[in-house]
């Protein structure tokens, strides 16, 4: 017998993309993590999202939505300096360093990757099986160190090995800082290494060339620069032998299996052309806003002088601060925060609710204490100073209630239905809306 079940009306949720926590409930500074959607590419979506066809399919409707992942192809390409032949779509940016790391294997007997690198590179290398895997050490300042580099790499002078492949973030997802890439990729093909990098944050940050940069390999994400989440691309010059890590049809040229998302592919490509377009116009919010990191930080630092701002002397876009207040914990400063409907993220990973240390401060010499009190603010295109301001005034009342209560423990709730206390004293709503608001850490 058939069950019947009852009919429920659909929910329906508003899908614009002017819906962000920007202009509505609150003030969101986590773009590092994810930007919202642009205008542009939630445009190029609802256009896709008409269209009905897989685009390997030979009918007429495949090969329309196969035009519209070609058309998204050639302007992904033509913005960020590639042949479209070179660009590999993939879920993202975790699956591009996936591929990046474990496509050459067979090719390579060595795979040297900086300590600061975003884990979907870090525990990719540790699944590679027959390579040896070393780390470059970086600064204090979060620079790779040049001179270890080059240590490491001589090692391959006058042995009979297969290349060695260098992986190097372009800009780091915690610090912001920028790597010198012209030199890291000039050391490395001097000893007939390869080159990947992972270009995720710079993507709208800075200028951005696959083939200006010289590199072998590049990993883009949709969803840092105003796309939409699960689509990104792996940049691989051509000829290079990389061999595919997902198996099944022949998409992709063979280099990765599944089909295509027409819908997808299209807000990533109108996402990077209009962040990548943003670099040019001299009254684009690119240009409008690098004083704004001068004036978040200075103001920070009256505020608390012994806060320590992370990569402060070396080269960062212009949109990212990660600083720490000896004493005030991660968690304590993002649930602070969160409370007053400001949205920013701990400088450290989350692994099952819980905040560690940050593995990019650890190798620049931070002691894991203060590591643990490491916040990072980011913001990006639709970030208003508005923003920036709620941010500083709802961290300096944090800060100041935090040394006010240095001494005394904070009082627990003892049911659902009592009051719920404000990570820092304040007082006010339930224990199960506190509990809904609490931020656990943050999206690398």
């Amino acid at each position: 017998m058939i069950r019947d079940f009852p009919q429920q009306a659909p929910v329906s949720v508003p899908l614009t993309p002017g819906n962000t926590l920007d202009n509505k409930s609150g003030h969101y500074l986590d773009y590092n993590a994810t930007a919202p959607l642009r205008d542009e590419a939630w445009q190029a979506m609802q256009q896709a999202a008409g269209l009905t066809g897989n685009p390997s399919s030979t009918h007429r409707s495949g090969q329309a939505a196969r035009k519209i992942v070609e058309d998204a192809r050639q302007i992904l390409a033509a913005a960020l300096g590639a042949a479209p032949v070179e660009v590999i779509l993939t879920s993202g940016g975790t699956e591009s360093n996936n591929l990046a790391m474990q496509g050459l294997v067979g090719c390579v007997h060595r795979v040297l990757v900086s300590e600061v690198e975003h884990d979907s590179v870090l525990q990719a290398v540790r699944h590679v099986r027959g390579v040896s895997v070393e780390m470059i050490p970086v600064t204090g300042r979060g620079v790779v160190d040049l001179t270890a580099l080059h240590a490491l790499l001589q090692r391959d002078q006058g042995e009979n090995f297969s290349p060695t492949l260098v992986s190097v973030m372009l800009v780091n997802n915690e610090t912001g800082v920028i790597q010198p890439l012209d030199d890291i990729v000039t050391l490395a093909h001097a000893h007939g290494a390869y080159v990947h990098v992972d270009a995720v944050q710079a993507i709208g940050k800075i200028p951005v060339s696959f083939r200006d940069l010289g590199v072998d390999l590049m990993t883009v994400s949709a969803h840092k620069c105003g796309g939409p989440q699960g689509i990104g691309a792996l940049m691989a010059r051509e000829g290079l032998p990389l061999a595919p890590q997902m198996h099944g049809g022949r998409q992709e040229l063979g280099r990765r299996a599944g089909t295509e998302s027409p819908l997808l592919v299209a807000g990533f490509a109108a996402a990077v052309e209009r962040a990548v377009g943003e670099l040019m116009t001299q009254d684009s919010w690119p240009m409008d806003k690098p004083s704004w990191q001068q004036t978040f930080e200075s103001r920070i630092k009256a505020i608390a002088p012994d806060v320590v701002i992370f990569g402060e002397h070396a080269l960062r876009v212009p949109t990212t601060s990660c600083f720490a207040a000896p004493g005030f914990s991660s968690e304590s400063q993002i649930m602070a925060l969160n409370w007053d409907d400001v949205y920013i993220s701990a400088g450290a990973a989350c692994s099952s609710g819980k905040i560690r240390p940050s593995h990019v401060l650890r190798a620049m010499g931070v002691a894991e204490d203060l590591a643990r009190c490491a916040v990072r603010v980011s913001w990006g295109y639709a970030t208003t100073f508005d923003a920036i301001e709620h941010c500083l005034a709802s961290w300096e009342r944090a800060y100041q209630r935090r040394r006010s209560l240095s001494a005394q423990p904070v009082p627990a709730a003892q049911n659902m239905n009592q009051t719920a206390t404000h990570p820092l004293g304040f007082v006010g709503g339930s224990q199960a809306e506190s509990r809904h608001k609490a931020v656990q850490g943050s999206v690398l």
